[in-house]
Order: C-alpha cells, then sequence, then structure tokens
C-alpha cells in the first residue's frame, strides 16, 4: 500500500481534541513539519498514531508513523483553510470546542483520580476481598454414554454391573460427540448441563455411576462422577486486567458522585429529569 493511499484511509476524527499528557523537553519532542508555519511536533504523532484506524496497527513502526504525519498535516492544512473562511467563529464551532474542552478536562481528572492512582497493592487488595467474599463452588468431572432408548441404556448399565470399563463402553456404543474421548465432560459447575442430567450426575459420589439411565432431551444417559472438587479461585495474574477495571469503575462512580453532590445540576425537561433521577439513584 502506497503512503498516499494511507493518508486517504485514515480514520483521524478527533486528533485535534485529545487529552494533553504534558510536553516533553523541546530536544525530546522536535518539530517533525510545519503546515503554514504552525508546528508538527514528535508528540502530535504519537497522539495521531493512537487514533489510526485499526488496520493501520499491523504496519510496520515507520510507516505508521508517516501515516499519521500525513493525517496531521491533512488536519492542519484543512483547519488554516476553516479559519480562513472563519469556520472557527460560527456559533457552531464554538459548541463544539467548548463541549471537546469540557471532554478534555473530563478526561484529565480521570485519569489524575482514577487511572494514575490505583497502584499493586490496591489491586491485590481488592482482588483478595473479591476472593474472601466469593463462597467455594464445588465442581465434578463426569463422563457419560448417550444412547436413543431406555433399553439400550439398562443394558449399558448391566455391563457396568459385570465389571465392564465405562470409558471403553462409552467409546463403543455412545452416541454423543463426547464418544471418542470415552465419555469425558471434563468438570463442570451446577448451571452448565440441562437440569435432570445434572440434578442426577451431582447427587453421585466420586468413583460411582447412576444405576437407573437418565433422560434429556438428547436422549438416555447413563452416568459416571470421576470427581468431585471445589473451583479454584483464579490466579492474581489471571484476573488483574478485570480487577483493574472494577477499582476504576468504582473510583470513578465515587468521584462523580462526589463531584454531583457539590455542584448545582438542573434538569430542566420534566421527561429527562425523571429519567436522570432514576438513573443518578441507581448508581447511589
Amino acid at each position: 500500500m502506497r503512503l498516499t493511499q494511507l493518508a486517504a484511509t485514515l480514520f483521524l476524527t478527533s486528533v485535534a481534541f485529545l487529552p494533553v499528557h504534558g510536553h516533553a523537553a523541546e530536544d525530546a519532542d522536535p518539530v517533525v513539519a510545519t503546515v503554514a508555519g504552525v508546528e508538527i511536533r514528535a508528540s502530535e504523532l504519537t497522539l495521531a498514531e493512537g487514533d489510526l484506524d485499526p488496520q493501520f496497527a499491523r504496519l510496520p513502526d515507520e510507516q505508521r508513523r508517516v501515516a499519521a504525519l500525513a493525517a496531521v498535516i491533512d488536519i492542519k492544512t484543512l483547519a488554516r483553510k476553516a479559519e480562513a473562511e472563519k469556520l472557527d467563529q460560527t456559533d457552531e464551532f464554538k459548541k463544539l470546542m467548548e463541549f471537546q474542552r469540557d471532554r478534555a478536562l473530563h478526561n484529565a481528572i480521570f485519569k489524575a483520580s482514577v487511572v494514575d492512582p490505583v497502584s499493586d497493592a490496591d489491586l491485590k487488595a481488592r482482588y483478595e476481598k473479591e476472593i474472601a467474599a466469593t463462597p467455594a463452588e464445588e465442581e465434578i468431572s463426569a463422563r457419560h454414554i448417550l444412547l436413543a432408548t431406555e433399553d439400550e441404556a439398562k443394558a449399558v448399565i448391566a455391563e457396568l454391573e459385570t465389571g465392564k470399563d465405562f470409558a471403553e463402553l462409552a467409546k463403543e456404543k455412545s452416541t454423543g460427540p463426547s464418544a471418542e474421548q470415552g465419555g469425558d465432560l471434563g468438570f463442570f459447575t451446577k448451571g452448565r448441563m440441562v437440569p435432570e442430567f445434572e440434578a442426577a450426575a451431582f447427587q453421585l459420589q466420586a468413583g460411582e455411576y447412576a444405576k437407573e439411565p437418565v433422560k434429556t432431551q438428547f436422549g438416555w444417559h447413563v452416568i459416571k462422577v470421576e470427581e468431585r472438587r471445589e473451583t479454584a479461585a483464579p490466579a492474581f495474574e489471571e484476573v488483574i486486567d478485570q480487577v483493574r477495571q472494577v477499582v476504576m469503575r468504582e473510583r470513578y462512580a465515587e468521584l462523580i458522585r462526589s463531584a454531583r453532590s457539590e455542584t448545582e445540576i438542573n434538569v430542566l425537561d420534566a421527561d429527562l429529569k425523571a429519567a436522570y433521577d432514576t438513573i443518578s439513584q441507581q448508581q447511589q
């Protein structure tokens, strides 16, 4: 793909309004181009790269950087043209800029008050709190043999009574997709299987098979439980991203509640006010 094509297919609608993350020293943030005398610095390319269409994420770094530069040049070129046509003086544009300024400030305080202060210790404490508050759940490992009729299922149970191996019978006789694995269904908790199957399986102890076939919408099952255990909590490293989201969501909600309590808010439209009040109460 040529660079002119890259520039033509950029998806950059709001680079000019991205939150400012601070400027590095001038020597670390060099001017890379100018448009009508307006400087474009390396930091702007970094911001622009973050707003490129996802397809550009697969490009080599240098091509992605050139695409970002092309986009910023186009933005600034058209911005100068818009200024010449006094589009920046319209009420519509001024309202847009006011909203974008507020949004940027919202993002800045969110980063400063919610994102940046979250430490590994905060995440670990929240993880341990969740683990302590979550009761252990039992799960079982089971096998089954699926058959078309009750008589066939009873015949299989009779063979088990003579000492036949369950897994071998499953491979030989089961019509289910797990037949090749000896009927192995792996571990599962309550709520994962159809009710009739689950009720029968969770009544069995490890090593036991049901002495009566179980009918479900799929046919007739002969069930054996291999193992019972309590589910292990996920390791902290496995869920750290989810925990981070929980912590940030909670802190953002608290930040919003505090800010609303300190701010006079009047919703003048009656219908909107009723709906907004309902949502606000749910968030408390």
